[in-house]
C-alpha cells in the first residue's frame, strides 16, 4: 500500500528559513492566513504566543514545527497538498518572516484521486 500524503510539506528553501527563524526565536508554529490580503502567506509565529482554536486543524509539521489552517480555509484547500516556499518580499506585519526580505508564500498541488482515498479512509474512522 501507498503512503498517505503529507497535507503540508517544505521546500529545501522554506526549511532553510524556518531553521534561521527558530535560531533567532526558539520553536515556532504556523498558520494558513485566510485573509484578504495574505492568503496565500503562511504566519509564522513564536509557539505559544498564537491562540489555535478548537475549530482549528493541524495538517501537519514542518521539520518540528507545527502547522494549522482554520477549517473553514481547510474546506477549500482539503484536495490539495500545501507546498511552503521562499520568495523574495516581505512577511505579514506579525510573522517572524518580515523584514528578512524573504517571505514563506503556499502553492499547492491537487491529490490525485489515489491520494483522495487514502485521506478520505483516514478521516472517515
Amino acid at each position: 500500500m501507498d503512503s498517505v500524503p503529507a497535507r503540508v510539506v517544505a521546500t529545501g528553501e522554506a526549511l532553510a528559513m524556518l531553521d534561521t527563524l527558530r535560531k533567532r526565536h526558539g520553536p515556532v508554529l504556523f498558520f494558513q492566513s485566510g485573509g484578504c490580503c495574505d492568503g496565500s502567506a503562511p504566519m509564522c509565529y513564536p509557539l505559544g504566543e498564537f491562540n489555535i482554536s478548537d475549530t482549528d486543524i493541524h495538517l501537519g509539521d514542518l521539520d518540528g514545527s507545527p502547522f494549522y489552517i482554520g477549517s473553514e480555509q481547510f474546506a477549500y484547500w482539503q484536495h490539495t497538498q500545501l507546498i511552503i516556499d521562499v520568495v523574495s518580499g516581505n512577511g505579514g506585519m506579525f510573522s517572524l518572516d518580515n523584514g528578512t526580505g524573504k517571505r514563506f508564500l503556499t502553492r499547492s498541488r491537487l491529490f490525485t484521486d489515489a491520494e483522495n482515498a487514502m485521506l478520505a479512509d483516514i478521516f472517515s474512522k
